[in-house]
């Protein structure tokens, strides 16, 4: 038995949760860096941006993909690309808290496979969402992802709460209350449409987590019809 003088003071990231915050945190440190003419010189003050050119995605080159029915692997990698690229410091530092926070209780809920599985997936469907509902240029950042993250948590309060026989439609509470505050952001002062990849991130992570967790889809489809237990 593990002495409790022993026991670390705080529960350890999973690794593949500590990994894509370190790779997260890495890229924007290199670019935070250079954004200060730190590292490269005056140069490299436009580095920034001129990655978001090259991998963030582009309502424009999706646009041009599906009127030439041609996809190019150097702009469909832009899927799966511009989560590691944010704006500014300030949009990194914020989306790498939602990846800890929300990576640690997905994977340890569902493991590391179901966290990198939603991370990608809740990607693809942002950007597709954005892709074919806004008329915005640029989608960058984690957000879509993180808020796949936030699906996937949403299901698993919503399969407790189940469990429990409490209100299943308080699990929607945090997407609710973050799909409010950007409201209020938007009407104080001005909003982009990246709103919808966020919410096309969301549903694809909470559908995601239906499959992930063991034995998921068979109390989904219990809940449903209106079985308890």
């Amino acid at each position: 038995m593990t002495h409790p003088h022993n026991e670390a003071p705080v529960n350890p990231l999973p690794p593949v949760v500590a990994a894509m915050f370190l790779v997260l945190l890495g890229i924007e440190a290199f670019f935070s860096l250079a954004d200060m003419g730190m590292i490269g010189g005056r140069d490299a003050v436009g580095l920034r941006f001129g990655y978001i050119e090259r991998f963030g995605f582009s309502g424009q080159v999706f646009d041009w993909m599906l009127d030439n029915a041609r996809y190019p692997p150097e702009h469909l990698i832009r899927f799966v690309s511009y989560p590691f690229l944010h704006g500014s410091f300030y949009e990194a530092l914020f989306s790498m808290v939602f990846l800890l926070a929300m990576g640690k209780i997905v994977t340890e809920s569902m493991g590391a496979l179901a966290f990198v599985a939603i991370f990608f997936v809740s990607a693809v469907a942002g950007a597709l969402c954005f892709g074919l509902f806004s008329n915005d240029p640029w989608l960058v950042g984690a957000y879509p992802s993180d808020f796949g993250l936030i699906g996937g948590f949403t299901y698993l309060l919503w399969l407790r709460l189940g469990q429990e026989g409490g209100p299943q439609m308080r699990a929607f509470g945090l997407i609710g209350m973050l799909m409010g505050i950007r409201l209020v952001f938007g009407l104080l002062f001005g909003t982009d449409d990246t709103w919808i990849a966020d919410l096309g991130g969301f549903f694809a992570g909470f559908l995601l987590a239906v499959v992930m967790v063991p034995g998921g889809w068979r109390r989904f489809l219990h809940r449903v019809r209106g079985g308890r237990g």
